[in-house]
């Protein structure tokens, strides 16, 4: 059966989600209310969220068990939307448990939803279709090489690859190189976390910034020990000589005063310049994530 989620979903969604998380990021979960937040306004989402008209949750139900859901959005359209967000219908994330010997039509469910979400993208009359795996939880986005059953549900009803590749890293904070150089730092508040900028006599010749805040305070468990990269800039003037290693080396030595283990950061798969910096720093491959796939 398909119907509207009602709260007393709750628990059994959260814990559908929490099972797609933790096959993209190791011991993470998110809670109730932070589950519930995102269905009905997501704030760390300031501009896009603010273009967002109508919401809608569905869930498919098997033998009075939850066994798949999903979270659609429709767009504005408007001149204050993007254009390419104007009356576009999106499949936020969908969910669903893989079959099971136990239970081995789970994901005919899921397809079943699927269709469901697609009759809804209709009855919306969009002129766009996306579809990603958004949940609200650090490093968990677009569709991840970890959730084969859900890319087989996207295609099986006529969504493609359509969105870049990008590769996320990770790294443990304690293996993180840090080499020496004749550098100073400034730390200020950036755009992205907070920001170390390396000094050389006068001169910024680069920053990092890295955030601290994944966990949206107490709503998401046990990533209060992961931070993550907002940005890495390094003048090309001094590109090559060792800057962007010693910065990293140092945002490590910071993130380390504040009790983080792990730190993130991304990559486009065209971007193999950066992959093999950040391999040679200490990151390694956590997933690959399609970032949209389009109808």
């Amino acid at each position: 059966m398909i119907r509207t989620f009602v709260r007393s979903d709750r628990e059994q969604v959260t814990s559908l989600v929490n099972a797609h998380i933790a096959a993209v990021v190791p011991g993470a979960s998110v809670s109730v209310q932070a589950l519930m937040s995102q269905l009905e306004r997501e704030p760390g989402e300031f501009i896009v969220d603010r273009w967002v008209r109508d919401r809608v949750t569905l869930v498919a139900e098997q033998r009075g068990r939850v066994v798949a859901a999903a979270h659609l959005l429709r767009y504005r359209d408007d001149a204050g939307t993007a254009e390419n967000y104007r009356n576009a219908g999106e499949i936020r994330w969908l969910v669903c448990w893989p079959n099971a010997p136990y239970w081995p039509d789970a994901e005919e469910a899921g397809e079943t939803l699927a269709v469901a979400c697609h009759a809804q993208l209709q009855r919306w009359d969009v002129t766009r279709r996306y579809a990603t795996g958004t949940l609200p939880a650090p490093a968990v986005y677009g569709v991840p090489e970890n959730w084969p059953h859900i890319r087989a549900i996207y295609e099986h009803i006529g969504f493609r690859n359509e969105g870049r590749t990008e590769i996320v890293f990770v790294a443990r904070v304690d293996k993180i190189a840090r080499p020496e150089a004749q550098l100073t730092t400034r730390r200020t508040v950036g755009i992205n976390g907070t920001r170390i900028t390396a000094v050389r006599g006068a001169e910024d010749v680069g920053y990092i910034e890295v955030d601290t805040n994944l966990d949206a305070g107490p709503r998401v468990s046990r990533l209060g020990a992961w931070a993550d990269i907002g940005n890495l800039w390094v003048e090309p003037a001094h590109r090559r000589h060792g800057v962007g290693r010693w910065l990293v080396g140092q945002a490590a030595d910071w993130l380390e005063l504040g009790g983080a283990t792990r730190l993130l950061d991304y990559s486009d798969a065209e971007e193999t310049d950066y992959q093999a910096f950040l391999t040679k720093v200490g990151f390694t491959v956590l997933t690959r994530t399609v970032r949209e796939f389009t109808a």
